[in-house]
């Protein structure tokens, strides 16, 4: 919106609103937007959501052990992710430009998860419990958008190519001249990808602070990389695919989701004020996943987001021991709930994991040289 307005409406008149064509202008602007309307609509957002009587619901086992901070979370404002989804949609609206296809492509993405994880938590409320929907009608709505994102990048991906090899090659990290190609199977890939990340993203989310913590991090990273491979030179140097959408697109896209998250972590940090629920983290999942997709770095994904992998497979190992062989592998799934009953303060998981989520960023974008 201002993006149209400065440059294509009142640029001609004012030169100094030139300025505003700077990617990483916007990029700076958008964060910082997204950031100030998370933080002025947080209050407003925790008061009202009391008011509606929607908290959140604990399992039992969690509770008392959460409890060794004295401090009960059962009640605490659920459904925050409103407040991450609508500073990101205003920002994203006066920033980014709305001609491009695949700021459009985020948002639908953050639109159809949001919904979705709207509609399990307005379940769990009505219920009174911690189950929501049921998973194979979660699963189900999230394959159903995953698909409609993964059939459009098939076909009209940022990759411009006379055919569809270089659209469906994977790059693999550390490997300079290793490379996938996917031909149709890239479509199952892809949806894979938005739905795991998705669902990945919503296992961590139980502790203060733990999933945006770890989501601002992955976001960061990929904003990162959006800028560097909008540039044709960086691109070429760190042998990554140049897409001149990717500043664009990715960079002020995942930026604003980096400045929705710290206001939004303001209010959940410890002890938490506001929780996300479904609402917030299957889109920022989804979300995640999606630009990854865009910018060709789905592999390394799973190293800059190794948090989420670590807690979806230990649930996945979880489950398949006890069914199996009838033995716990773990206290208790997801992962960070084994260290908060080994006797760690909920505090010190969360901070750890940031640590660890730290880290692997930084093994991630050290892979860029590399290849």
């Amino acid at each position: 919106m201002l993006y149209h307005l400065f440059i294509q409406t009142l640029a001609d008149s004012f030169p100094i609103l030139d300025v505003f064509s700077s990617i990483s202008i916007r990029t700076v602007y958008a964060t910082a937007t997204a950031l100030g309307i998370s933080l002025v609509l947080g209050p407003f957002m925790v008061s009202k959501l009391k008011q509606l009587n929607i908290g959140e619901h604990i399992q039992e086992e969690v509770e008392q052990a959460q409890n060794n901070d004295n401090q009960s979370k059962a009640g605490t404002p659920t459904m925050g992710g409103i407040l991450i989804i609508v500073a990101v949609l205003i920002s994203i609206l006066f920033w980014a430009k709305l001609d491009q296809p695949y700021i459009l492509l985020l948002l639908f993405t953050m639109i159809w998860f949001g919904g979705l994880g709207f509609l399990d938590d307005m379940r769990k409320i009505s219920k009174r419990q911690s189950l929501g929907l049921r998973a194979w009608q979660k699963i189900l709505l999230q394959t159903l958008g995953a698909l409609a994102i993964a059939f459009y990048l098939f076909y009209w991906g940022p990759i411009e190519a006379s055919d569809l090899s270089t659209r469906t090659t994977l790059n693999l990290p550390f490997f300079k001249n290793l490379q996938l190609n996917l031909g149709y199977f890239y479509i199952p890939f892809a949806t894979i990808v938005i739905v795991g990340t998705s669902n990945a993203v919503n296992l961590t989310d139980g502790m203060d602070g733990l999933a945006i913590g770890c989501t601002l991090f992955v976001a960061g990273t990929f904003a990162a990389l959006g800028y560097m491979a909008s540039h044709t030179i960086i691109a070429t140097h760190l042998n990554i695919y140049h897409l001149p959408i990717g500043g664009e697109v990715t960079a002020i896209f995942c930026a604003t989701l980096v400045g929705a998250g710290l206001g939004f972590l303001w209010y959940n940090g410890h002890p938490a004020q506001l929780f996300m629920g479904d609402t917030g983290s299957l889109p920022l999942g989804a979300t995640l996943g999606t630009a990854a997709l865009l910018i060709k770095q789905e592999f390394l994904l799973i190293i800059v987001g190794g948090i989420f992998v670590a807690e979806a497979l230990s649930v996945i190992i979880q489950v398949l021991s006890y069914r199996l062989f009838g033995k716990r592998v773990i206290k208790m799934s997801p992962l960070h709930f084994h260290f908060l009953l080994s006797g760690w303060k909920e505090s010190k998981v969360v901070i750890r994991f940031w640590i660890v989520a730290f880290i692997l960023m930084l093994i991630a974008l050290s892979t860029l040289k590399l290849r």
